[in-house]
C-alpha cells in the first residue's frame, strides 16, 4: 500500500504502471490507493494560491447552499482588500470550464479593479454583454463602459453596451427608454447570459450612485432610512435581499433580480467591513450562487446566518 501510494503521489506514475510494477491489477492499485487515504496512510491537504481558505468556503457553500466560494485572507487596508478579491475574482473566471461564449457584467470601482486584473486571453471569443445602465453624470468616474470592453480586450472578445443611464427621472422616461430597440435588444441579449458577474456595493455617501450623480446625499440618506444596504446591478436590497425602495427601482434600468434566479451561475464579488450587511442580504435571497469574498465578509456572514 505504502509503495503504490508512493508511485502514485510522489512519482506521478499511472495506475496502469503501478499494476505492472508490483504485479497487480489495475483495480487492486485503485483499491489500495483508497484504503491510504481512509487509513491516513495518505493526508491530502489543499494549499491554494492568493492565500484562500478552503474551511471558509466549504462553510460558506453549505450554509447558504452556494454553488462556489472563493475566500481570500482579509488585508491591512480595504484597498489591498478590494484588490486581493479582485485578482480572486479574476483568476476564478479566467479559470472557469466550460468557457462561457455570453456573460453579462456590472459596473463600478470593485468591478474596475477585476477588469484590471484579468489576465491576456482568460476567455478567447467570449461576448461580453453589459447589464444595467452605466452613463456618468461627471467626469473621473471608473468602471462604466470602460469595465465591458477591458473585459472583452482581455479576453480577446467582443462587447456590447447598454448606452443608458443607470437611474432615470420618472418611471415613465425609464420605461420608455427600455422599451427602445436598442435598449430591449441589449436586455434582451443580457437576459441570455449563463454567467453574471456583478459587485456589492454599500448604501451610504460612498456609493458609486452618489460619486456618479445619479443620487444625491438626501435621496441616499432616505434610502437608508427605507431598510437599503446597498445595491447589487443597481438595485438598492434591504437586509432581507427584497427591493427597499420600489419607486426608485422603477426609475433603475437594467436587468432585474429575477434574472439572476435561473442564472447557471450569479456571482457576486465584494470585500470590505461597509458591505457586510449587503454581502448577507444577496446570500440570504440567494442572489448570487458564488461569492468571492473576504475572510471577514465571510466570517460576519456565517456569524449572521441565523439571526
Amino acid at each position: 500500500m505504502v509503495q503504490a501510494a508512493k508511485l502514485f503521489f510522489r512519482l506521478d506514475r499511472s495506475q496502469t504502471e503501478i499494476a505492472a510494477d508490483l504485479g497487480l491489477t489495475r483495480w487492486q492499485v485503485s483499491r489500495l490507493l483508497t484504503e491510504a487515504r481512509s487509513l491516513g496512510i495518505v493526508r491530502i491537504e489543499i494549499s491554494p494560491r492568493r492565500q484562500r481558505l478552503p474551511d471558509l468556503e466549504a462553510r460558506l457553500q453549505s450554509a447558504f447552499g452556494l454553488r462556489d466560494a472563493i475566500v481570500v485572507q482579509s488585508a491591512e487596508t480595504e484597498a489591498q482588500g478590494t484588490d486581493a478579491v479582485a485578482r480572486a475574482a479574476a483568476e476564478y473566471l479566467a479559470g472557469m470550464l466550460p468557457k462561457p461564449a455570453l456573460i453579462g457584467i456590472s459596473w463600478g470601482r470593485t468591478m474596475a479593479a477585476v477588469a484590471r486584473s484579468l489576465p491576456q486571453g482568460w476567455a478567447p471569443g467570449v461576448h461580453v454583454v453589459q447589464v444595467n445602465g452605466a452613463v456618468s453624470l461627471r467626469l473621473g468616474m471608473p468602471g462604466t463602459h470602460a469595465v465591458a470592453e477591458a473585459f472583452a480586450r482581455a479576453a480577446p472578445g467582443t462587447a456590447t453596451m447598454l448606452p443608458a443611464p443607470a437611474i432615470l427621472g420618472s418611471a415613465t422616461s425609464r420605461a420608455v427608454l427600455q422599451q427602445d430597440r436598442v435598449v430591449a435588444d441589449v436586455l434582451r441579449l443580457a437576459e441570455g447570459a449563463p454567467v453574471l458577474v456583478f459587485s456589492l456595493g454599500a448604501a451610504g455617501p460612498d456609493s458609486v450612485h452618489v460619486t456618479s450623480g445619479y443620487l444625491g446625499a438626501e435621496e441616499m440618506a432616505a434610502l437608508q432610512a427605507r431598510g437599503a444596504v446597498g445595491d447589487l446591478m443597481g438595485r438598492f436590497i434591504d437586509a432581507d435581499g427584497q427591493i427597499a425602495d420600489p419607486a426608485l427601482d422603477d426609475r433603475t434600468l437594467g436587468l432585474g433580480l429575477e434574472a439572476l434566479a435561473g442564472c447557471q451561475r450569479s456571482i457576486g464579488v465584494v470585500a470590505g467591513a461597509a458591505k457586510h450587511a449587503v454581502a448577507l442580504a444577496a446570500l440570504r435571497a440567494h442572489h448570487v450562487n458564488v461569492l468571492i469574498t473576504d475572510e471577514a465578509t465571510a466570517i460576519f456572514a456565517l456569524e449572521s446566518c441565523n439571526d
